[in-house]
């Protein structure tokens, strides 16, 4: 039996719940699973006998101004991996957590192996910063495997730190225990939603990337046509800005705000159509657990969206910044019934075949097995 070390951010976002989701799934395997982590992950909602929790506290220290995660988090990892004799630790990202990773390694007595998956932001955002830049090829050259949730976050990846290391593509997946279609009647009316209305959605952390105004602009267009609503589920900087558009336009009884949700899934469950027009967008999780429950998508033809959503198949893709492609997009879709059928049923097979979890936590299991024997190898000439 092998025992797995996983490390991620514990709160709401992609990473995480793939992270946890993974965890979860490995244990239900028969893998002894160890979460180290800075809080219990939020979508560690059950009990399970072969998963552990090991908080990483961090101390304050007059010496220190800012409290040191990253070697808090090492110090952590160390001491994980010598009492309970840990095969591997995968991290999710490279910044900070594979280099702690490889700092706890170096501290560790228990040889261990270093697998980093990469999930777009350490890439996007952090790895064109030259403070980072370095730091975060030495994570993923230092590292035993690496993997990335896209085709395009590896060549982005490529180009951008030039780096010749292998990085395996293994795509995202949902739950398909939690994300189905399910009859919720009840949730329309509380929402206020005529049976007649057609149910738009975007969920975000609501951050200028995810330029939500081309959502809204493209919302605008749409409710000329057709008799709908637009939910917006998240939070964050831009949640303001947009209530402000929202009002100009003159579409305040048409958009529900909710903010943060926990059961996404129920809301899917009576959307129609789901909008993501992001500027960067490595994977977009939010795409799959939406096509899980039967709702095609419309997205922006950039970084790993292409490869979530099949064009007039499952959904649409048009240029950033296109509303007006969007909105007619929409509008022919949710007018035609029998093409609307069929990218539902297409959008199920896509996620059954493409990116089921069963095939996605093999891969992964195939990957351990790999560096595992590696280890085995060390382990062995050190004895």
């Amino acid at each position: 039996m092998k025992k797995i070390g996983i490390t991620c951010y514990p709160s709401v976002g992609g990473s995480g719940v793939i992270a946890t989701e993974l965890g979860m799934l490995l244990a239900e395997r028969g893998f002894e699973v160890h979460f180290i982590t800075s809080s219990l992950p939020f979508r560690l909602e059950r009990v399970h006998p072969k998963i552990y929790f090991h908080e990483v506290e961090i101390h304050h220290y007059p010496v220190f101004q800012y409290p040191p995660y990253d070697l808090s988090l090492a110090a952590k990892m160390a001491e994980v991996v010598d009492r309970e004799k840990l095969d591997i630790l995968h991290v999710h990202y490279a910044m900070p957590h594979a280099i702690s990773a490889i700092l706890a390694r170096d501290i560790a007595d228990h040889p261990v192996k270093i697998i980093t998956t990469l999930h777009g932001t350490d890439i996007t955002v952090l790895g064109y910063d030259p403070t980072f830049k370095k730091m975060i090829k030495h994570g993923i050259e230092q590292s035993d495997a690496v993997t990335a949730v896209s085709k395009n976050l590896v060549e982005l990846t490529e180009e951008t730190l030039e780096i010749q290391k292998k990085i395996h593509v293994i795509y995202n997946f949902v739950n398909e225990k939690k994300y189905y279609r399910r009859e919720i009647p009840s949730l329309r009316k509380q929402y206020g939603i005529q049976e007649t209305e057609k149910v738009i959605v975007h969920i975000s952390n609501f951050r200028k990337v995810k330029r939500i105004e081309d959502v809204i602009h493209t919302f605008y267009n749409i409710q000329k046509e057709i008799d709908s609503k637009l939910i917006l589920i998240g939070d964050g900087p831009e949640c303001s800005h947009i209530a402000d558009i929202v009002d100009s336009l003159g579409i305040e009884d048409n958009v529900l705000f909710l903010g943060k949700q926990k059961r996404v899934e129920e809301i899917l469950s009576i959307a129609d159509l789901k909008l993501l027009m992001s500027q960067k967008e490595s994977f977009g999780l939010v795409l799959l657990e939406a096509m899980a429950c039967g709702v095609p998508c419309i997205g922006t033809n950039v970084g790993g969206i292409p490869e979530v959503i099949d064009h007039g198949e499952t959904g649409y893709l048009v240029e950033l910044g296109d509303t007006k492609a969007a909105a007619q997009y929409a509008v022919n879709l949710l007018k035609d019934e029998d093409t609307y059928s069929a990218f539902v049923n297409n959008a199920l097979d896509v996620v059954h075949n493409r990116f089921h979890s069963s095939t996605v936590v093999e891969e992964y299991i195939d990957l351990y097995n790999g560096v595992f024997e590696e280890k085995r190898d060390i382990y062995e000439g050190i004895q």
